[in-house]
């Protein structure tokens, strides 16, 4: 398989193998509805020709929750049914809302959880989903996916955690199965088998107690058997860990599940790929051939390519990479991955979407919205004489770099490291001309370089590299000295 393959969902042919998943952007008003900057930031991905678009998280009820769009009523169709328009229209990108149920929480740190929910709650909420994907096919939409993944109400029901101890029950895996196969039930009742239905599960809780891969194949074998069509594999994002500040609603990121599922820079790459191959290996030596989903930051391009080459999974899912630069799949399939806006894993958008504040990309121009448009004409930043005069100062256990401002329009800088001599990777994007590495471990050259990149990725040539080999401590002439 290639990256770049077509794949037909149910009769939904994604023209790649890469997916945006749903993150929140916080443009939408209090009101719910689609406005004019939430259907610029989805055109956008279609300009970049993301095969399959995942909208933002989408409420099927009418519970207040600040900036969140919503699906729940049928007054909120007109505006679903634009966006899905001037998505169709820029590409052959296929675009899905994600639809979501979530349950009550309050500042004082209270959240409501599954046991407080009656009978005829859960019936209600069965319901909501069903008319939500009705309204989903009516305004357009390719297809749906189901949230039940992180901490919101069918992903509660899945926990191990499930409090309940009726037909729902925790106590077993029929029970925490039984609200998302009702659900499953009531979606393919009222919109029917030939419209594509996508589910967003957890590889792992990463909590206490929580369920692992080896019941996360089990789920998604039981979403297989319902016929379910793709299924998109996240971790983590859960109430249990979440640091509660007060007089502030809970974020589920901010514990070490959160940490899990937005992993910053210190994680490694591709860090759950591995869950992604062993459930796509259980589902398919049961017979099943549903697609899989592998997200976890895999917007490396040749760690993309590998995903799929190998066949860990069956599709791509990159969020942030995706949010940096639009135009990733453009760029990656036209051999301009030297023109890409990389992804650094800083979490400035994920520290926006704590703060419910618009979630832009710390690597975008000061003040925009939306990531700029791509750009034939125009010259790449360049260097001085000087070629960057790229300095590097060993101070207290960190490298200290400065180099001279870029000539012509310079967005911002990659850092590029090579450690040991071996392979170069950019460990840092920033808009000033200095930066201190913290991550240097001595006893071990390492070699520096810098590129200028401007808003569309375009790049300067490296600047002049500088080369440091820190010595190793002498602990013992220290402790020799001080006596």
């Amino acid at each position: 398989m290639d990256l770049f393959e077509p794949l037909d969902i149910n009769g939904m042919v994604i023209p790649n193998r890469i997916l945006v998943p749903a993150m929140v952007t916080r443009l939408s008003g209090e009101d719910g509805h689609v406005n004019q900057d939430i259907i610029d930031r989805y055109v956008r991905y279609a300009a970049g020709n993301v095969g399959l678009i995942v909208v933002e998280a989408m409420a099927v009820h009418s519970a207040k929750s600040g900036p969140l769009l919503r699906i729940s009523e049928d007054q909120f169709t007109a505006g679903h049914a634009e966006l899905t328009k001037r998505v169709h229209d820029t590409s052959d990108s296929k675009v899905v809302p994600q639809i979501i149920h979530f349950m009550k929480l309050a500042r004082s740190g209270w959240r409501q959880t599954l046991d407080l929910l009656s009978s005829e709650e859960i019936d209600q909420i069965i319901e909501q989903f069903g008319n939500a994907a009705v309204r989903a096919r009516e305004a357009g939409y390719d297809g749906i996916e189901l949230h039940a993944a992180h901490a919101y109400t069918l992903a509660s029901s899945l926990s191990r955690l499930n409090p309940r101890r009726d037909e729902y029950t925790g106590r077993t895996l029929e029970g925490r199965l039984r609200m998302v196969g009702r659900v499953m039930a009531d979606v393919r009742r009222k919109v029917g088998d030939d419209y594509p239905v996508g589910i967003r599960i957890l590889a792992d809780e990463y909590i206490k107690d929580g369920y692992t891969v080896s019941e996360a194949k089990l789920i998604a074998l039981r979403l297989a058997q319902l016929g379910v069509d793709y299924i998109s594999l996240s971790v983590g994002g859960k109430f249990e860990d979440a640091v509660h500040k007060e007089g502030e609603i809970v974020y589920p990121y901010t514990g070490y599940s959160g940490d899990r599922c937005m992993a910053g820079d210190w994680y490694p790459a591709m860090l759950h790929v591995a869950y992604a191959a062993e459930i796509k290996s259980f589902i398919n030596s049961k017979g099943y051939q549903v697609p899989i989903v592998s997200a976890g930051k895999n917007s490396n391009p040749e760690d993309a390519r590998s995903i799929i080459a190998e066949g860990k999974a069956d599709i791509v899912g990159i969020a942030r990479g995706l949010l940096a630069d639009p135009d990733w799949p453009i760029k990656v399939q036209g051999g301009e991955v030297d023109c890409i806006v990389h992804c650094t894993y800083c979490n400035v958008c994920k520290k926006l979407d704590g703060e419910h504040k618009e979630v832009v990309c710390f690597l975008w121009p000061k003040g925009v919205r939306q990531a700029p448009p791509d750009a034939a004409d125009g010259d790449a930043p360049s260097w001085g004489d000087d070629q960057g005069g790229l300095a590097v100062e060993l101070r207290d256990g960190t490298a200290r770099l400065e180099w001279t401002k870029a000539e012509g329009e310079v967005t911002g800088y990659d850092v590029y490291r090579a450690d040991d001599d071996g392979q170069v990777q950019i460990i840092e994007a920033v808009k000033g001309c200095r930066l201190t590495d913290r991550a240097i471990l001595a006893g071990m050259p390492y070699r520096y370089y810098i590129r200028a990149y401007d808003s569309v990725g375009r790049a300067s040539v490296p600047s002049k590299s500088v080369r440091i080999d820190p010595a190793i401590p002498d602990y013992a002439a220290e402790l020799g000295t001080a006596q």
